[in-house]
């Protein structure tokens, strides 16, 4: 019988029988296999706690197809490293944080408007837990991590103890460090004036820079792209904090790690 497991004292024998494992084989088939389980374990898992966020019946397929990939992507995201504000927001960087973090917050999701035609995602103070995404979370061509920072975005407007965590009203005039006018990278419309700036670190927009920030420095898995495009959102989402000492205080947070 081809490898059989046999602990007899001959695996030990440079020249036991062939079709028998060496204990060296032996330990690196099990840890092979042992890494196998996990990582299946693991995806399950993740799987399960995306799904754990109803949607309603008015959520096409495909709308609720893609949110639960992009989710099962943000579920598998590993790292050893995060900043200090990461850890006092979500944790390590960590797929499983990620997941908890959320579903701890959104219960349900269902689709409207918004109010907006350029709106991707939004939140009703008056229903507790839940997030309403528009048909521009497939259709606005955002890469995948833009859109998943934009859920946790709202999903931290949840948060009825924190008053939902209003925005601050962008000043007017509002520009950037090249002294030209602050625009939406989501819509490119003006941002002047409106009610989409944080005075923050731990608001909505603070957060999803915080995340996306930590995804750019940190994931050990993610690809080059993916860590260009968290980087290229997050410093755009940092020009909305618009308070000094909080926007000095991330970017002094991005030069940490833990």
């Amino acid at each position: 019988m081809e490898n059989v497991f046999d602990l007899s004292p001959g695996l030990c024998n440079p020249h036991a029988r062939k079709g028998f494992l060496t204990w060296g084989k032996l330990m690196k088939k099990i840890s092979s296999t042992f890494a196998i389980v996990l990582l299946f374990v693991t995806q399950t898992t993740f799987a399960q706690s995306a799904k754990s966020i109803k949607f309603d019946s008015n959520v096409e397929a495909s709308l609720k197809t893609q949110m639960l990939a992009d989710l099962n992507f943000m579920g598998s995201i590993t790292s050893t490293h995060a900043t200090p504000l990461h850890q006092q927001v979500f944790g390590k960087v960590d797929g499983s944080n990620y997941m908890k973090w959320l579903t701890s917050r959104v219960f349900s999701a269902g689709k409207d408007g918004c109010g907006n035609p350029n709106a991707v995602a939004c939140v009703n103070p008056m229903y507790a837990n839940k997030i309403w995404i528009t048909t521009n979370y497939i259709k606005f061509s955002h890469p995948q991590i833009a859109r998943l920072s934009v859920v946790y975005h709202e999903a931290r407007h949840t948060e009825t103890q924190h008053s939902n965590w209003s925005h601050a009203t962008c000043p007017t005039p509002f520009l950037n460090d090249k002294g030209q006018d602050m625009r939406s990278i989501w819509t490119n419309a003006l941002l002047q004036g409106e009610p989409a700036c944080d005075i923050t670190a731990f608001g909505s927009y603070g957060t999803q820079t915080i995340l996306l920030k930590n995804i750019a420095l940190n994931c050990a898995n993610c690809n080059s792209k993916v860590k260009a495009d968290a980087d290229l959102y997050a410093n755009d989402q940092l020009g909305r904090i618009v308070d000094a000492a909080s926007k000095s205080a991330m970017k002094k947070d991005f030069q940490s790690r833990l």
